[in-house]
């Protein structure tokens, strides 16, 4: 979505939705000026679109994934590592040094975080709450997953099993955690883009910049960085032919819009 150009558009129209629901009961006329600033003709082809970009996920890419871990880290980390220039060419001039430092810091953090190794948190309902309020932000912020913060957590298989068993209780406390989370989340990043539109891209810079240490080709089960050894060859091209799709993609996007 930041690639092709409508990241912005969508979380601001998210926001303004999320702000239209909970005006709705207390003030109908605010709620309704809310929801007329929704971009729906942005918002609903996202939606029809991830059904069968989940399918399509599901039966292609993750068998492939699954198969060929190495390439095809390789080709997601060259996708990424392209993407990075976009939230920095539309940040363009207004780069200081004070904003260097500060997507620095900000991909120092988000290093750490996705280099931590997967913890064995308890399936208490206070903790699932919480992680699911925490994983489920990563849906509004480009570079990270919230499937891989459910694995750091260690709460990942505990709620695959929860999908699978039917366990209405875990799936109501992790669903209430996830709408409380995204709700939130997506009305600070609406308030953000719209009022603090420079510094808010430089963080997402730094956040995209710092994720891409989660897809190095090369790591042991801790997470630990190893040195290429193995299909650096092919794994090399696939990076640079998804730079290279990236980029196609983000001059597609920016000369459509």
């Amino acid at each position: 979505m930041l690639i092709v150009g409508i990241y912005e558009r969508l979380v601001t129209s998210a926001g303004h939705f999320v702000g239209g629901l909970r005006l709705l009961p207390t003030d109908r006329p605010a709620a309704r000026a809310e929801l007329a600033r929704v971009r729906w003709d942005v918002v609903l082809p996202v939606i029809a679109g991830m059904v069968p970009a989940a399918l399509l996920t599901a039966a292609l890419v993750a068998p492939v994934a699954e198969r060929h871990p190495v390439p095809t880290l390789g080709l997601f980390l060259g996708m990424s590592a392209a993407a990075v220039l976009v939230p920095a060419t539309i940040v363009g001039r207004a780069w200081s040094w004070r904003y260097v430092a500060l997507a620095a810091v900000v991909a120092v953090a988000a290093a750490v975080l996705v280099g931590l190794p997967p913890q064995h948190l308890p399936t208490h309902p206070a903790v699932v709450f919480a992680a699911a309020a925490v994983a489920v932000c990563a849906l509004a912020l480009p570079g990270l997953s919230g499937s891989f913060l459910l694995l750091t957590l260690g709460l990942y298989e505990p709620t695959l099993a929860a999908l699978n068993e039917r366990d209405l209780g875990y799936l109501l406390v992790f669903g209430a955690g996830a709408a409380v989370g995204l709700a939130s989340f997506l009305r600070l990043l609406q308030r953000l883009l719209e009022h603090h539109h420079v510094p808010t891209l430089v963080v997402l810079t730094g956040v995209i910049l710092g994720a891409l240490r989660a897809l190095w080709p090369w790591q042991d089960e801790d997470r630990g960085l190893l040195a290429p050894d193995g299909q650096v060859g092919v794994t090399l091209a696939l990076a640079a032919l998804g730079a290279l799709a990236v980029l196609v993609l983000a001059l597609l996007g920016r000369r459509s819009g």
